[in-house]
C-alpha cells in the first residue's frame, strides 16, 4: 500500500505577514515572479512524492489564508485518528475550520477513522510538533515557541503512545519539523542548536551516536532538515552539497526541490505535506524485520 499525503493547492498562497523571523512579506510583495515560482514549487514537490510511489490528496487554497499550504501544522494523524490543531497566531487561526472540514471529508471517504478536537487551553500545531519515529515507538514532542507543553499529555491521551517531549528553544526553529527529522532505519537529521540542554540530553539517550546526522547552520537554514522521508526517498529543499553527500552515503535517495517561494515562509517540504496513512503497528514491525 502506497504511502498517502495531504497538500493544499498554492493559488492563494503568498507571504503578507510576519509571525516568525524568516518570513520575509518585502521580498514577496517586490518579487512579480514569486506566485508562478511558488506554484512551480508546490507541483514539483508533489510530483516527487508520487514518483517516491506515495499518493497525494489535495485540498483547495483559501483567499486570505496564505498559510493553508503548510497541512504539516494542520493535525496529527495516526493509526487513523486525527486530533485536529489549535493555532496561536490569529492570523492562521482562520484555517481551523477549513482543515477541520477537509478532515471530516476525508472520514466520509474512508481515508481516516475518526476526528478529534483539542481539550479547551492547550495549543499544538500537528505534525509540526508531533512527530511519529516508526523505529522507535512514540512520538518526539516540540514545544515552547508554538505548541504549549500541556499538549504533551493531550496527545498521550488521544492515541495512547509514549512521548518525549522536546522544548525548543529558538523562534528561528519554532517547531519540531523544522530542525529535527527522523529517517529511515533509525537515523535522525536534526539541528541541535535548535533545542534545549535537557531536549538534547532526551534526543541523546534515544538515538545512538552512529544515527545522529548533524545538521550544519546553512543546512538548517537551507530547510533541508524540514525533508520527507519515504523508505530510502528523501524530498527537501535544494541541499548543500555537503550534506547530499552524507544522506546519499547513509544509502538515501535525495531528491532536491526549489522550494525558496516557501522558504521566505519559513516552510519546506515536510511543512507542506501531511502523512495520512501512518500506523504504529506496522512501522514497528517493518522497523524489527
Amino acid at each position: 500500500m502506497s504511502s498517502r499525503f495531504l497538500m493544499s493547492d498554492a493559488g492563494h498562497y503568498g507571504v503578507h505577514y510576519q509571525i516568525n523571523p524568516w518570513m520575509q512579506p518585502d521580498v514577496w510583495s517586490t518579487d512579480p515572479a514569486a506566485r508562478i515560482a511558488a506554484l512551480k514549487a508546490s507541483e514539483d514537490l508533489s510530483a516527487a512524492l508520487m514518483a517516491a510511489g506515495a499518493t497525494v490528496e489535495r485540498i483547495p487554497g483559501v483567499a486570505g489564508l496564505p498559510d493553508l499550504v503548510f497541512p504539516a501544522n494542520a493535525a496529527i494523524v495516526l493509526d487513523g485518528k486525527v486530533l485536529l490543531a489549535r493555532f496561536r497566531h490569529p492570523e492562521r487561526q482562520g484555517e481551523e475550520a477549513v482543515f477541520r472540514a477537509a478532515f471530516h471529508d476525508l472520514k466520509a471517504r474512508g481515508l481516516v477513522d475518526d476526528v478529534v478536537e483539542l481539550p479547551d487551553g492547550v495549543l499544538q500545531e500537528g505534525a509540526g510538533d508531533a512527530i511519529w519515529d516508526g523505529n522507535r515507538g512514540f512520538f518526539w514532542v516540540g514545544h515552547g515557541q508554538r505548541s504549549t507543553d500541556n499538549s504533551i499529555a493531550a496527545i498521550e491521551t488521544v492515541f495512547g503512545q509514549a512521548v518525549v517531549s522536546l522544548e525548543l528553544a529558538s523562534d528561528r526553529f519554532y517547531h519540531l519539523d523544522t530542525c529535527f527529522c527522523p529517517l529511515q532505519g533509525g537515523k535522525l537529521l536534526y539541528y541541535p542548536p535548535a533545542f534545549t540542554p535537557a531536549a538534547l540530553t532526551a534526543i541523546h539517550a534515544h538515538v545512538a551516536p552512529q544515527d545522529r546526522i548533524v545538521a550544519s547552520d546553512e543546512d538548517a537554514a537551507a530547510f533541508c532538515v524540514n525533508a520527507v522521508n519515504i523508505g530510502q526517498h528523501l524530498i527537501m529543499a535544494q541541499p548543500p552539497a555537503g550534506l547530499r553527500a552524507r544522506l546519499e552515503s547513509k544509502g538515501f535517495q535525495v531528491t532536491a526541490i526549489d522550494l525558496a517561494p516557501f522558504i521566505l515562509s519559513g516552510g519546506g517540504a515536510y511543512c507542506m505535506t501531511l502523512r495520512l496513512d501512518r500506523r504504529s503497528k506496522a512501522e514497528m514491525a517493518c522497523a524489527a524485520e
